[in-house]
């Protein structure tokens, strides 16, 4: 099969009035769909087991966006016979034939783009811009993953050497564990189970239990596009019941995780303990989160670096693990960058997600709001409160952009990721001062340089410890393809996501000598 070059999906421009309207009438078909009910899917076919996941508004907590099938054990053990029966026929099949599918899924997905957004909007409360956006990165990982397989299937060069014939082939693992976030429901999603079944993997799906809906629909999707039944199982259940006994069990090859640091720890120590039976070291691809700094030194431009701090630290209510919580502001310009943040951040509007002009929606659930108010309230205590620092869950759950000035490096504010809508801000003396502060955390997973000087940059280029470097622009977005994703020490397995690299994380290679 020859396709096309990659392109990245473009995003949907809402100021055209019938891109509007469209996205207007998405959310009424979403809200009809509340009352709606979601199986689990085992080997193709639809299962409930009498308990529910209550996907909830979280602009709105008192109404529902959808609930699913809770599963137990019993059918994680069914998942995991259903998965290594259909990886017989599909680990053999070509990769043009996997890649096919996956196309097909993506133009589906494109067809539906407005549907799914809104979908995400009601259920993770993220504004227009924002879901518009996971759906497009999903659709990028569709295609980009597609030609990934298609690259890798076959043969691959190695040198010659006379006498001999010598073949390098890259094998599928088996069936893995997918085990996404809810910030990223769709595209990371989409990421996770796409990458490994396109390496000719089965896969036990297990979306996180704040976002099951969105998830099963993908499900719906794949299947639709002609995914064999047990390719993919879905299988939505807490992380404590069937998430760890399924990442423990020694019929599991590989486990795909995206979220916090602390169950990602957890994840790679449980599966690095051999199981009665098993026959594998397991392998474990996980991107854990991060504490990012973006540093603005004395020669930057002050307002595009206030523009990039705004949108990376508050965009999607700081709901990414690649947001800006910390800014180091060299001492020549620290107040000029505070008050310029501040003026900005102030006039962004919080409100319902699934208004067009909102900026801020709702954080994503009763956990993370408490959450974040713990840290609104421990800043008072540590820094300077500048902005914000009050949140209301009398409706939903609301937390107003929240700054906090003269932060010390060493604080908690500074220090432990709060995967919300509050940024510490620390004074450094000079260049070195600021980059000994961004990297003085256990993560390492986006950072940012405003600077005019050169080597400034170039030097950040060496010292800043980050998997991904933005320089003069936001630390978030990163593109399918055109800025691979993943990063170092706590924050992950520097997994690249989106790059190259990414599907032989999900293979084996086997090399085959003959003599001649």
């Amino acid at each position: 099969m020859t396709l096309p070059d990659f392109v990245n999906e473009p995003l949907t421009d809402f100021s055209v009035p019938a891109n509007r309207e469209a996205f207007v009438a998405a959310l009424a078909h979403v809200d009809a769909e509340r009352a709606r009910e979601y199986p689990l899917v085992v080997g193709g076919e639809r299962l409930t087991t009498g308990q529910w996941i209550d996907s909830v508004d979280p602009s709105d907590h008192a109404r529902r966006a959808g609930r699913v099938a809770r599963a137990t054990q019993r059918e994680a053990d069914l998942a995991l016979d259903a998965a290594w029966s259909a990886f017989e026929d599909w680990s053999r099949a070509p990769g043009d034939d996997r890649a096919a599918i996956v196309l097909r899924a993506a133009s589906l997905m494109r067809a539906r783009r407005h549907e799914l957004s809104a979908m995400m909007v009601v259920e993770v409360g993220k504004n227009w811009v924002e879901a518009d956006a996971d759906t497009a990165e999903a659709i990028d990982f569709l295609e980009f993953y597609a030609r990934e397989a298609i690259r890798l299937d076959g043969e691959q060069p190695l040198v010659p050497a006379r006498g001999t014939r010598n073949t390098l082939r890259y094998l599928p693992l088996g069936v893995g564990l997918a085990i996404p976030p809810w910030n990223f429901p769709l595209a990371i999603a989409t990421g996770l189970v796409s990458s490994a079944f396109l390496a000719g993997n089965t896969v036990v799906f297990k979306p996180a239990s704040v976002a099951p809906v969105i998830a099963a629909q993908l499900v719906d999707l794949l299947e639709e596009a002609g995914l064999p039944p047990g390719v993919v199982n879905f299988l939505p259940g807490p992380g404590g019941e069937v998430g760890d006994y399924l990442v423990g069990h020694p019929r599991t090859r590989f486990v795909s995780f995206t979220g916090s640091r602390e169950v990602g720890l957890h994840i790679n120590e449980l599966a690095a303990r051999p199981a009665n039976g098993q026959r594998w070291i397991k392998r474990v691809v996980a991107e854990m989160g991060g504490k990012d700094a973006i540093v603005v030194d004395a020669t930057a431009d002050l307002e595009q670096a206030a523009l990039g701090i705004v949108a990376s630290a508050f965009g999607y209510q700081g709901q990414k693990c690649s947001a800006c919580s910390r800014v180091i502001a060299d001492a020549r310009v620290y107040d000029e960058v505070v008050r310029r943040v501040v003026d900005r951040s102030g006039r962004l509007r919080v409100g319902t997600a699934s208004l067009p002009d909102t900026d801020m929606g709702p954080v994503v659930d009763r956990s993370q709001f408490d959450k974040v108010r713990s840290y609104q309230l421990l800043g008072t205590d540590e820094a300077r409160l500048i902005l914000g620092g009050t949140a209301d869950d009398s409706t939903g759950y609301f937390v107003q952009p929240t700054i906090f000035a003269d932060a010390s490096p060493d604080s908690r504010l500074m220090q432990e990721e709060i995967f919300g809508p509050v940024l510490a801000v620390t004074l450094a003396r000079d260049f070195d001062d600021a980059l000994r502060i961004a990297n003085g955390t256990v993560y390492g997973l986006t950072g940012g340089v405003y600077s005019r000087d050169r080597h400034h940059l170039r030097q950040a280029e060496q010292e800043f410890q980050v998997g991904n470097l933005y320089l003069n622009r936001k630390i978030t977005g990163a593109l399918v393809g055109v800025e691979p994703f993943g990063g170092f020490n706590l924050s992950g397995t520097d997994s690249k996501a989106g790059g190259n690299d990414y599907l032989k994380l999900f293979m084996e290679a086997k090399v085959i000598s003959e003599r001649l």
